[in-house]
């Protein structure tokens, strides 16, 4: 840790007559012990004030899931407005509905780094992120009124330019706030938001398509986009007084005290051993190309894109759900119990993942069951054995929660650098949302042969990069070890 910088810290965040520094060292005690001393008389009872800090702030951040699962709503609900007349309405043909569907993550891709670069920028999430979510919120609105394949494309392709923001804005935003031990359960608590909103969207969904068909003489699928287009809008508005910004920006924490918010700023510093302000004031072109010359960026980003074509089944789940055999409501009401499974498993394992420190095995075990659930709906039409297997690849989203804790811990510093690189990552990850909207078309079904088995050799494909960046990983951590060559500080060390 520097002295100097953390000299800075405790001057800007703390009152000046607590710490005297400089006059320790003057008496002949080393800059850094007399630091450690000065922070020790500071926070005699750290644990109790890091307790409180934490409490605070995971409070604040829990809006991040609620933003999540309406973010995932606004993107998925075309896949229930199918049950009820989307296609037929707008008049779609062949590969059209495929088209609308991927073409949202055309905009998603584009907009991510720069968007996280502008974050980093102006160092407003509780502003920036919240107008964003409502003007997708609008724009979801406006799905509803479309009237043909052109329109529905427009809107889906902004407003997968708008959504584009938050993920990764979310994500950076986490990893101001959490240490690396701490960012892998609160990570999976936000990409839980996707399962939840699978889960309860699908509800929901139920319910508007089944109680709005007709009222003003609207289809049900129409009013589908406008009421959760509108719910976004007013929670919108609510996070804007809700969410916090970084730790360095004074004006955003007046709910934190002083010495809370000094040992958030010193969180982080003995986290990742720099003052992530200090190491990024060569300016955000250093950030972009510090992140693009890291092959570790590049390698999460291609592992990533991989997964999410594993993971495209998500977007076409109430259509798996409806080769049961059911009625559209059945089959959308047993779209809820496989996720909420998932949420469930998510949680346990990347919790079990953080205490551990391990992130290779908590990703390859559910991978390794998705494709066991992938097999069996492959190997028979029982509705039984179907539905079991709807539940196996739903957990198998836990790989994509740990993946991002993974990707997070890999990538500490600085904060320039992080920021274009989680953006980057997911962005490219997009390509797999991309291609995963064609590998469902309804002439691979009701079996969807083809699909699951494309599926099962992205899984593998995935788990044999992942055992290759745990293998890379392991060599960095030898080598500083060995010549004390350092990205972080001296004991800082990969989690794998």
């Amino acid at each position: 840790m520097s002295s100097r910088t953390s000299r800075g810290l405790v001057y800007e965040r703390l009152p000046c007559e607590v710490l005297d520094i400089d006059a320790a060292c003057e008496g002949g005690l080393d800059s850094d012990i007399a630091l450690q001393n000065a922070l020790y008389d500071e926070f005699p009872d750290r644990q109790h004030v890091e307790r409180n800090l934490l409490r605070k702030v995971d409070l604040r951040m829990s809006i991040l899931v609620l933003i999540y699962i309406l973010n995932y709503i606004d993107r998925n609900n075309a896949a229930a407005a199918r049950l009820r007349g989307f296609e037929d309405d707008l008049h779609l043909e062949g590969q059209q509905f495929n088209t609308i569907l991927s073409i949202l993550y055309v905009g998603y891709t584009l907009m991510q780094v720069p968007s996280n670069m502008y974050l980093n920028k102006i160092g407003r999430p509780s502003i920036y992120l919240p107008t964003c979510m409502a003007i997708w919120g609008l724009i979801s609105i406006l799905t509803g009124t479309t009237k043909g394949f052109l329109g529905a494309v427009c809107t889906r392709f902004f407003l997968g330019f708008v959504e584009a923001a938050f993920f990764p804005g979310a994500l950076f935003l986490l990893s101001k706030w959490y240490k690396r031990r701490e960012l892998g359960q609160r990570t999976a608590i936000l990409s839980c938001g996707i399962m939840i909103s699978n889960a309860f969207g699908s509800l929901l969904a139920s319910a508007i398509l089944d109680g709005m068909d007709g009222v003003m003489g609207l289809a049900a699928w129409r009013w589908l986009f406008y009421i959760e287009g509108s719910m976004t809008i007013c929670v919108a508005i609510c996070a804007i007084f809700i969410l916090p910004d970084f730790p360095t920006t004074t004006t955003s924490c007046s709910w934190l005290t002083a010495e809370e918010q000094a040992l958030a700023q010193l969180r982080m510093e003995e986290d990742v051993g720099v003052d992530d302000e200090t190491e990024c004031s060569k300016g955000e072109e250093s950030g972009l190309k510090q992140a693009f010359s890291d092959r570790k960026v590049w390698w999460l980003a291609l592992a990533m894109a991989i997964l999410n074509v594993l993971l495209s089944f998500n977007a076409f789940f109430p259509t798996l759900s409806a080769t049961l055999g059911y009625s559209s409501t059945v089959s959308l009401l047993l779209c809820s119990p496989p996720w909420l499974f998932a949420t469930c498993v998510a949680f346990l394992v990347s919790r079990h993942s953080d205490a551990t420190g391990e992130r290779f095995g908590h990703i390859t075990i559910p991978l390794l069951v998705g494709i066991a659930g992938f097999m069996m709906a492959m190997a028979t039409m029982n509705t039984a054995v179907r539905y079991l297997s709807l539940f196996l690849m739903a957990q198998s989203y836990t790989a994509f929660v740990v993946y991002w804790a993974w990707i997070s811990n890999s990538i500490p510093h600085p904060t320039s650098k992080r920021a274009v690189a989680l953006a980057f990552i997911n962005a490219f990850s997009s390509l797999g949302n991309i291609a995963g909207s064609y590998v469902w078309p309804k002439s691979w079904g009701p079996s969807y042969w083809n699909s699951y088995a494309i599926c099962i050799g992205s899984g593998a494909l995935c788990i044999i990069m992942s055992w290759i960046f745990r293998r890379h990983l392991v060599w960095l951590n030898q080598e500083i070890e060995a010549k004390k060559i350092e990205e972080g500080p001296k004991d800082f060390t990969y989690l794998l």
